[in-house]
């Protein structure tokens, strides 16, 4: 069994609550804790939401965080001998 002290403005929304959905205060309560914890459970990290797409582009080459400043290079030769 959990105690809560609520300040007195979220008492008398949750007595509001209650009366109008002819509900106990428990059960509001209970309602608004499950919805938390299924938001809690269901967001994802960065990780879990682009995990799909990882890869999905990708060249297939390995090695081309190493060797980016090779590339460039070249490719910036390569320039100067067509001119």
């Amino acid at each position: 069994m959990t105690t809560v002290r609520l300040p007195t403005e979220i008492e008398q929304k949750l007595e509001a609550i209650s009366q109008e959905k002819h509900k106990s205060k428990s059960e509001i309560i209970k309602e608004a804790l499950e919805k938390l914890f299924y938001s809690e459970e269901s967001q994802k990290n960065s990780y879990e939401l682009g995990i799909e797409f990882f890869g999905k582009f990708g060249s297939g080459k390995g090695n081309l965080s190493v060797t980016y400043k090779e590339k460039i290079k070249d490719k910036i030769h390569a320039k100067r001998r067509t001119h």
